[in-house]
């Protein structure tokens, strides 16, 4: 039996239940054919209602593009002023975030951000995190294929069940297949959005990942709930640098003012809901979003869409000196948890890392709609990634909405 492991977790493939990873490829990774999605009459992780926010190059005003029609009772997001109206299920009827102060003065940010010294960064590690919440044990031979044949839907969540568990022979064929995974030569806002987060935790320096989104303090970096808290304790040192490259920090070191994540990963580290944000001060009076731009950020969006996710992976084949992507047609996970999935091999040190519908390679902006979560140590080349609906949206709302200082 393996347990789940969280991607901050040294992956491990079981004997004889995966092949070895293969070389990465730069096309663009299609998930393996198969049975039906997951079954998860109730969960929270269908789509209701939700609005989009552009992404922006350099400070651009944000716009919503597109909304969702209202479903039982929620009024469509009008750009950032506005939230949904509170309905039964919605953000403000639920838990408000939580949120931890990671600086309190100038002079504690500066300390911080001389904290992390070159050597510091390159010597950070992935962290080896207790199992999430409902961490539960799986065989290889409860492997089923995740569907591709259903098309994104706005309805209620369905009950259809998998028809039929996949043998291990039939496991192992889908792991032996190619991964995406492929350092992006592509260009673009992405290299200057997406960056490395460093932070100490339980006396050892780790990194994930993460990304600047459109926001109206234009000061928000979204990542996984585990980047900011683990066991319990919000990490401290906290930094994002956007841009990172093998030591280098083209647009500066941004250190966190405050710390925020959903009641669920606060509370029990629950997979389901492993996102966060944090409010990063101004660097020479300018803000995040003024000197890199922001991604979209959208919620209770459509499943099973063509996504492209961005990290710096750490871990073995990768060591974190470079972007990664990956890109594909997201799948229901069927197993443990209602996150997304995505044909994927990064690595630990991707945590946090953007995924992104309607990428657009030419420009290289997007609408952050999950981010890089777990993996199960017997699928190493499928990463999962939260869905991100109310929760989620409480937490960017509450983090767009904060005082920078």
């Amino acid at each position: 039996m393996h347990r789940r492991l969280a991607l901050l977790s040294t992956l491990a493939l079981a004997a004889g239940s995966a092949a070895a990873l293969l070389p990465a490829t730069a096309a663009q990774a299609q998930p393996p054919a198969g049975a039906s999605p997951r079954s998860s009459a109730g969960a929270s992780a269908q789509p209701s209602a939700g609005g989009l926010v552009r992404g922006s190059v350099r400070g651009q005003v944000a716009v919503p593009v597109r909304e969702q029609a209202p479903v039982r009772g929620q009024a469509p997001v009008r750009g950032q002023a506005q939230a949904q109206a509170p309905a039964r299920g919605s953000a403000a009827a639920r838990p408000r975030p939580a949120q931890h102060a990671a600086t309190d003065s100038a002079g504690e940010r500066r300390q911080v951000v001389r904290y992390w010294t070159e050597a510091r960064m390159e010597a950070a590690e992935p962290l080896n995190p207790p199992n999430p919440a409902k961490g539960a044990e799986s065989s290889p031979a409860d492997v089923r294929a995740p569907s591709t044949a259903a098309a994104p839907s706005t309805a209620a969540p369905s009950a259809v069940a998998p028809t039929a568990a996949a043998s291990s022979s039939v496991a192992r064929a889908l792991q032996a297949a190619r991964s995406g995974g492929a350092a992006w030569i592509g260009g673009g806002a992405v290299v200057r959005t997406t960056g490395r987060i460093f932070f100490t935790t339980q006396g050892r320096n780790a990194s994930c990942s993460g990304s600047a989104v459109t926001s109206a303090n234009k000061s928000v970096v979204i990542t996984a709930g585990h980047c900011v808290k683990v066991n319990g304790a919000f990490h401290t040192n906290w930094v994002f640098v956007p841009g990172y490259d093998r030591g280098a920090r083209p647009f500066g070191t941004w250190a966190a003012t405050k710390l925020l994540t959903t009641p669920q990963w606060n509370a029990s580290e629950d997979v389901d809901h492993d996102v966060a944000a944090a409010v990063v001060a101004p660097l020479d009076g300018k803000s995040l979003v003024d000197v890199v731009g922001g991604q979209g950020v959208a919620f209770n969006q459509p499943r099973r869409r063509q996504m492209y996710a961005f990290g710096y992976p750490a871990v073995a084949p990768y060591d974190g000196s470079k972007l990664v992507y990956c890109s594909g047609r997201a799948f229901d996970d069927y197993l443990l948890s209602g996150d997304l999935g995505l044909t994927c091999d990064q690595t630990g040190g991707a945590s946090g890392g953007p995924w992104m519908l309607d990428f657009d390679e030419s420009t290289g902006l997007g609408t952050l709609n999950s981010v890089n979560s777990f993996k199960y140590g017997f699928a190493p080349n499928w990463m999962f990634g939260p869905y991100f609906g109310n929760e989620a949206q409480a937490v960017y709302q509450s983090a767009q909405t904060s005082g920078v200082l």
